[in-house]
C-alpha cells in the first residue's frame, strides 16, 4: 500500500499531502461509526479521500520521493 505510517517520508511535501489523506479518511471513518451519513455527505467525503490520495499520487509521480 501506498501509506505506511511506520516508515519515514524524506520530503515534507509528501509528509504533508499523507497527512491531509490520514486526517480525511479518519474523518470519514469517524462520521460513519457515529451516525448514518447521508448519500450527499458520504460522497462529499469519500471525494475528500479520493481527492488527497490523488494529490499524493501525483506528487510522488512529479518528484520522485518515496519513502525512506
Amino acid at each position: 500500500m501506498l501509506f505506511l505510517s511506520t516508515l519515514a517520508v524524506s520530503c515534507p511535501e509528501h509528509a504533508r499531502l499523507e497527512s491531509e489523506f490520514l486526517e480525511a479518511r479518519d474523518r470519514l471513518r469517524g462520521l460513519v461509526r457515529l451516525r448514518q451519513l447521508s448519500r450527499v455527505e458520504e460522497k462529499r467525503l469519500a471525494e475528500q479521500v479520493a481527492m488527497a490520495i490523488a494529490r499524493v499520487k501525483e506528487h510522488v509521480a512529479e518528484h520522485g520521493c518515496q519513502r525512506r
